[in-house]
């Protein structure tokens, strides 16, 4: 349990804290003026005043905020820091300022994987481990001990790249070079459809060959710019997943009883933590996306939500009315504390389903 605390503090007060450098470091660096920069919400714990700039930790742990100069057209500003007002400041600039937030977010995620990759992860070989009867690659005479070196001439180092080949052959007639014994050999084979469950649990058309990875594993490392570039390929797919995980969830495909709460999110980071530092990175990179993706929805109070705004003000050359605005965030404010109560009760429920579980034993 002490676990899960301290890695749950540790994992959202670095998310956090990067999503909010985001909107201070722009604020910033365009002349907007900061007036409070707090880790958590609610009454302040601890806090530190530097220039005209306060830095807080506050009581509730979940989330965090940036103050700005003139955030509001309600706020008192000296007529000589109009200049440096929020509200005085080009939509575009207030825009960028929203936006940096989500962004560093992306961007942390990004940094993190390329770490992983850099210092190394475990892939599987293209050593074949099992070979189903009647298959393919049975009638082909691929063998179980067989190492796969090229696909129609394509090199492929990991068994992900063979499948992925494979999969996406529409069912055409590939030419696998393996290598047996030492020796390498040519072998043609026709891939046949099958039926299969995407990750949402769907059936979906698959190519197949009927083969199944050896145990055999490597360290696969990279460069730092191949790892960077790989850490974005790996946070777009991501980013990718998780917004068709939100539209299946609304088409009623992927239940929301698999949204979680703090309480998951620490019994999930304990456990990461337990299974190593890198495992604890690379969960921390995934909960960054998804609160970008989150932090980007057109929900008033949220950063989406205040974009929405200005894009309404570019595109009709007026601020949206501070009486919507309000009323709108009194909306957006009820809509989260209804998501917050429902993946709490989700929580508790996961809880209570596996004491039930162990009761039953």
């Amino acid at each position: 349990m002490g676990v899960n605390i301290i890695s749950v503090v540790i994992l959202l007060g670095v998310l956090i804290f990067v999503h909010e450098f985001g909107h201070f470091l722009l604020a910033k660096s365009l002349g907007v003026g900061v007036l409070k920069f707090s880790l958590g919400f609610g009454p302040k714990l601890i806090g530190r005043k530097v220039g005209e700039t306060e830095y807080m930790i506050s009581l509730v742990p979940l989330g965090g905020y940036v103050k700005l100069l003139g955030e509001s057209d309600t706020d008192d500003v000296l007529p000589q820091d109009e200049r440096r007002s929020f509200v005085k400041q080009h939509v575009l600039k207030k825009i960028a300022i929203v936006v940096a937030g989500p962004l560093f977010n992306f961007l942390f995620a990004i940094l993190a994987f390329a770490v992983i990759f850099m210092v190394g992860v475990p892939s599987l070989t293209t050593d074949i481990g099992s070979i189903q009867p009647g298959s393919p690659a049975e009638v082909a005479g691929i063998r179980a001990g067989d190492s796969v070196q090229s696909i129609d001439g394509r090199s492929v180092g990991r068994w992900s790249d063979l499948a992925e080949i494979i999969t996406k052959s529409g069912g055409q007639e590939l030419t696998l070079k393996l290598k047996r014994d030492g020796t390498l050999q040519d072998v043609r084979v026709k891939p046949e459809s099958v039926k299969a469950k995407n990750v949402f649990g769907e059936d979906v058309d698959s190519w197949k060959i009927g083969v199944g990875a050896s145990s055999n594993t490597f360290i696969e490392r990279q460069n730092p710019i191949r790892a960077l570039w790989t850490g974005t390929e790996q946070t777009w797919a991501i980013t990718e997943l998780t917004l068709i995980s939100i539209v299946k969830m609304v088409q009623g495909i992927v239940s929301p009883d698999s949204l979680g709460g703090p309480i998951l999110i620490a019994q999930m980071a304990g456990a990461h933590v337990k299974k190593g530092i890198m495992n604890f990175v690379f969960f921390m990179a995934l909960l960054s996306i998804n609160l970008a993706v989150l932090n980007l929805f057109p929900i008033p109070i949220l950063d989406g939500g205040h974009l929405m705004f200005f894009l309404i003000e570019l595109v009709t050359g007026k601020e949206v009315n501070i009486k919507w605005r309000e009323r709108a965030q009194q909306v957006g404010f009820f809509i989260l504390v209804m998501l917050m109560i429902f993946v709490f009760y989700n929580d508790i429920m996961r809880i209570f389903g596996v004491y039930c579980a162990a009761a039953w034993r």
